[in-house]
């Protein structure tokens, strides 16, 4: 941590522009939608980025989120900072005393810094932490219990795995909620989304409590795609290694956990390949180790905590 302060201090004179990371093919116009005139904001295809979806209180003026990092990455040299920001929709209640807030502050912040703000939601998996988690629970009882499936995971039993399937409607209803957060992303000024938890097929219905085919995944995964791009935001495909080659050319970039350490990543070149970046993160795997590996693959890869949290440190970009 002290290397960390005495590299913050003279990031003005060490770190990279920025703009030249990050900035789209065309200027982005102001406004609540924070939608362009030349369609959603795409990352350059090599884009250092940070994922931070919990708060430290040191930060609460930008929702506890630290839109100044600044560290070392695996290859050495002068501190670089992250040119995309993913970051939850919601500031940190913890912080902010509520679980309301929306990262305005945050995404202003970033964008001040020319960077890129990608808000974090939930596509696949219903948080009872979530202002909105009362309404799945009323339709989850009134249509039979077939929305709220098993507990996520012993890591995160406050989230239960969402019923994608629509024989009573379920992914009509899911889709109508997840406009209302997509239109929350785009209102806090946004530049794109990150639907996690896109997976269920891939896990079976021992894990989730639902049998989800290959066929309902692409059809949920497609229209969340559409869903950002129809409110001027971009789209990222979490995970969902399996579909990926049938996804790229509906979404803009991809999002990893852990493809170096399950031996996967090889299934994200088909995004590399079409122009669109992967932000990758591993936990338990050494940089070392994946950093040389996400070097060849042109994956931008960074390393966070082992107990898989996601505060602003640590932060271990490879380059």
């Amino acid at each position: 941590m002290t290397l960390l302060a005495r590299l913050t201090a003279v990031a003005a004179l060490s770190c990279a522009p920025l703009a030249a990371l990050a900035a789209p093919a065309a200027a982005q116009t102001a406004g609540a939608a924070g939608a362009t005139q030349a369609g959603p904001w795409k990352p350059p295809l090599q884009s250092r980025w940070q994922y931070q979806l919990q708060g430290n209180a040191k930060y609460a003026a930008t929702g506890g989120v630290n839109v100044d990092i600044c560290v070392v990455p695996q290859s050495g040299g002068a501190c670089v900072r992250p040119a995309v920001f993913d970051i939850d929709l919601y500031a940190d209640g913890d912080v902010v005393g509520n679980n309301t807030t929306l990262n305005t502050a945050a995404v202003k912040a970033v964008h001040a810094r020319g960077a890129k703000a990608v808000c974090y939601v939930d596509a696949g998996s219903i948080e009872e932490y979530r202002p909105d988690y009362q309404q799945f629970v009323a339709w989850h009882k009134s249509h039979g219990n077939s929305l709220l499936g098993k507990p996520f995971s012993a890591e995160f039993p406050n989230e239960r795995w969402a019923n994608i399937n629509n024989d009573q409607g379920q992914r009509d209803f899911l889709l109508k909620m997840m406009e209302a957060r997509v239109d929350k992303c785009a209102q806090a000024g946004f530049d794109g989304v990150e639907f996690d938890v896109v997976n269920a097929h891939e896990e079976g219905k021992s894990v989730t409590g639902w049998t989800v085919s290959p066929a309902t995944q692409l059809t949920y995964n497609r229209a969340l795609a559409d869903l950002a791009h129809r409110k001027g935001l971009s789209a990222a495909l979490k995970n969902d290694l399996s579909q990926a080659a049938e996804l790229v050319s509906s979404f803009d970039y991809a999002v990893n956990e852990e493809c170096f350490q399950y031996d996967e990543c090889a299934k994200l070149s088909v995004f590399v390949k079409a122009g669109k970046p992967v932000f990758q993160v591993e936990y338990e795997t050494a940089p070392s180790s994946f950093c040389p590996k996400a070097a060849k693959l042109g994956i931008n890869a960074i390393k966070k905590a082992v107990d898989y949290s996601l505060k602003d440190t640590p932060y271990k970009p490879c380059k």
